[in-house]
């Protein structure tokens, strides 16, 4: 399995360790899923057993892992990186509490993905006095803010998904229908990447639902599409871009022409608001100013944007009401969208991160109505 160099996780480790002790934690447990990636490089699945990274706020840390799965070769690459491969019998959770080091724990922070099978029996072992808070709130800092590594990974993510959205024009002709096109599109994700994440193809009234997938809706000339499509690259990271499309052969309604156009100076005027400095609530109001004042306010019914990383969906939230304030390696998505019940939708969304004096954009497709 291919992963960024050692050093790369173990100064991972050593700041979450710091975010610990300066929360006033006696350490962290972390589950399976994207937090342990990106502190150790692996997508370890738990299924039932329970497999723990403890990182106490003093002392090494330690992966407890079911003795089934101890040929990881992520965990194994890390040095300093203890690595206790319990087998069925013994009690996982009593080890990773005492991985912890402290004769009395008051505080632990714990990983979004444990479970409350294995939650629980951790908050026994504790003692009923021990708090127990999210690591998520501990590692914000660290997730939020994408380091080099990460970034280049989510570059090329960017430049694959593009590849395969230059070809969808091709594949949107009266008679077809979005699930024939979703399957086309489905295996020119997969040349560029390991795995399909989602796709929307929504054609006619069928884009006025942003969370739309696709049917055996017919395409017909002049129908508006949005497609939404993203997948998995490299070491765990997803692309995510949309683009709006017509199918030829029809005549596009002028009203829908204005939309469009509100909606393209809107996602520009976000793009341009995105830089060091600034909230993430003022790139949303950037977008949603210009479609509001358009007379579009009310067809605008999602956020802005979400982080992207090893999850698809993660901070920053770029919506009403998240005073975050935006830093350089922060990376997330800028996508209003205007949606007309019954009739059309449209979304232009593209990956951006934050640079020292703006932003660069990670997707370089045109943005004009095709």
């Amino acid at each position: 399995m291919s992963i960024f160099p050692p050093e790369v996780y173990t100064r991972r480790i050593a700041a979450a360790q710091r975010g610990a002790k300066a929360a006033g934690l006696d350490g962290l447990i972390i589950g399976s899923g994207a937090e342990l990636a990106y502190l150790t490089g692996s997508w370890l699945s738990t299924h039932e057993r329970l497999s723990a990274l403890v990182i106490p706020a003093d002392g090494a840390p330690t992966m407890v892992i079911p003795a089934v799965d101890r040929g990881d070769g992520a965990l194994s690459a890390i040095p300093d990186l203890n690595i206790i491969a319990w087998v069925d019998g013994e009690d996982p959770h009593a080890l990773a509490v005492g991985a912890v080091g402290a004769e009395s724990i008051s505080a632990l922070a714990i990983g979004s993905s444990i479970t409350a099978d294995h939650l629980i029996p951790l908050q026994e072992l504790m003692g009923r006095s021990a708090q127990t808070v999210l690591a998520a709130r501990v590692l914000a800092e660290l997730f939020v803010a994408k380091d080099p590594e990460e970034i280049d990974q989510l570059r090329a993510a960017g430049r694959a998904i593009d590849r395969v959205h230059r070809q969808v024009p091709h594949l949107l002709r009266a008679g077809r229908t979005e699930s024939e096109v979703a399957d086309d599109i489905s295996a020119l994700i997969l040349r560029e990447h390991s795995a399909v994440d989602f796709i929307i193809v929504g054609s006619g009234p069928n884009g006025a639902n942003p969370h739309h997938s696709f049917s055996d809706r017919v395409l017909v000339p002049g129908d508006v599409v949005v497609v939404d499509i993203g997948g998995t690259y490299g070491l765990g990271y997803h692309s995510d871009c949309t683009r709006t499309y017509v199918v030829e052969g029809g005549v596009v309604p002028e009203d829908f022409r204005r939309l469009y156009d509100v909606l393209h100076e809107a996602q520009l005027a976000a793009r341009t608001q995105a830089r060091p400095g600034v909230t993430a609530w003022s790139v949303d109001s950037a977008a949603r100013g210009i479609i509001e004042d358009a007379g579009y306010g009310a067809e605008f019914i999602h956020r802005t944007g979400h982080g992207i990383g090893l999850s698809t969906h993660e901070e920053p939230f770029i919506m009403a009401g998240n005073e975050l304030i935006l830093e350089p390696g922060m990376t997330f998505s800028i996508e209003p969208g205007i949606y007309v019940e019954g009739r059309y939708g449209a979304r232009i969304e593209d990956i951006v991160t934050i640079t020292e004096d703006g932003c660069e954009l990670l997707n370089n497709l045109p943005r004009e109505l095709r």
